[in-house]
């Protein structure tokens, strides 16, 4: 079994909104069903202290610190329509990048083998100058860069299967080829960035790589991509860490979306990455929390995540099932990012009219 670490903050709670679907009760749920299944027993636990400034600016500016931290030492308000700031969330924040921190450094120092980090705010939305989607600080980012100055890690992979695009996590690496970012999403979606045409800047060309999946794809072709895709790209890559933004708003009881991912079929995502992690990097893969806003869904695929990373024999917590009815057959679509990408392999099959016109749309 691995030894896998958990880090959870109680003060991150304390950054809510009554009626805003990101609030307080993510968390709650989710660590009163890991302890009712005896989860938090077999976990390797992480203390959670605040990021120091410097991994913070690593990614933002000083600017945005201090407009944050204004915000909240005045009551709160809002950086924009969707993002909140009560006066504990400029803490809160500091503790959600520095509890991953904390948990990336005990992977590194191998006190254990892989990880997830149960804290909020989210962060795959955030930009170098502002918050934005419900996120303060880029989490993941933070990361990637405290992993390369704090450990001398030369090449990471981030991945996102959260269902919207991770545009900040993007967007922070799109000019540098030492991080490798990785995402499946709805698209169009919010926040409309995502495009399969989006490859990354001049230095770094293909180091983006964008699955912008419609509506009503479910497990089979979220696996596809990531066999088809994500596994010859990262191995063409070769990272030495891999970090995941890891988003279960894509399971088709969520209400903020319009996927159809199952708890399994998530199961089965952080199984390949693992394998992946396994083949490239010594088992490194490190987790973050990002979306996921069915709380009982949550709280499901949380404790399934754990006990994946555990590697223990029975991990599926699944008591809701895979989505009724059919989902979108992606084959296509994948062929075309293939060859974007020069990956070489057998494609599918022909891809049918409705394909095309969808590829057609979003320029693939």
């Amino acid at each position: 079994m691995n030894r896998t670490a958990i880090v959870y903050d109680v003060f991150n709670l304390r950054h809510t909104l009554e009626g805003h679907p990101e609030n307080f009760r993510r968390l709650k749920h989710a660590m009163e069903l890991l302890a009712d299944q005896g989860v938090l027993d077999n976990l390797v636990n992480v203390a959670s202290t605040p990021a120091p400034p410097e991994a913070i600016l690593s990614v933002h500016t000083p600017q945005y610190l201090e407009r944050l931290q204004s915000i909240a030492s005045r009551g709160g308000g809002h950086l924009d329509a969707d993002t909140y700031v009560n006066n504990d969330s400029y803490e809160a924040a500091l503790r959600s990048a520095g509890g991953l921190l904390n948990l990336l450094d005990a992977v590194m120092w191998k006190q254990a083998d892989n990880g997830l980090a149960l804290v909020r705010p989210p962060g795959h939305h955030a930009r170098a100058h502002n918050g934005m989607g419900f996120c303060l600080f880029a989490n993941v980012a933070v990361a990637a860069r405290w992993a390369q100055k704090q450990h001398g890690v030369h090449r990471v992979l981030v991945v996102d299967f959260d269902v919207h695009h991770g545009n900040g996590t993007q967007e922070i690496f799109y000019h540098d080829p030492s991080v490798l970012f990785f995402s499946a999403h709805q698209f169009p979606y919010y926040p409309g960035t995502g495009a399969a045409t989006e490859l990354g800047g001049e230095m770094a060309y293909g180091s983006t790589i964008n699955v912008p999946m419609p509506p009503h794809v479910g497990d089979q072709g979220y696996l596809e991509a990531f066999q088809r895709i994500l596994g010859p790209m990262a191995r063409r890559f070769r990272p030495e860490l891999i970090l995941l933004s890891a988003g279960f708003d894509a399971h088709w009881m969520d209400p903020l979306a319009s996927m159809a991912l199952s708890i399994e079929g998530y199961a089965a995502l952080v199984q390949e990455l693992m394998g992946l992690a396994d083949e490239l990097c010594g088992g490194r893969l490190v987790c973050v929390l990002e979306g996921g806003y069915h709380l009982q869904v949550l709280a499901h695929a949380i404790s399934t995540t754990f006990q994946v990373l555990r590697g223990a024999p029975n991990p599926i917590s699944d008591p809701f099932g895979p989505a009724p009815g059919t989902v979108r057959n992606v084959h296509g679509l994948l062929d075309q990012i293939q060859a974007l990408h020069g990956i070489r392999g057998k494609t599918h099959y022909s891809l049918p009219s409705h394909w095309l016109d969808w590829g057609d749309e979003f320029g693939i």
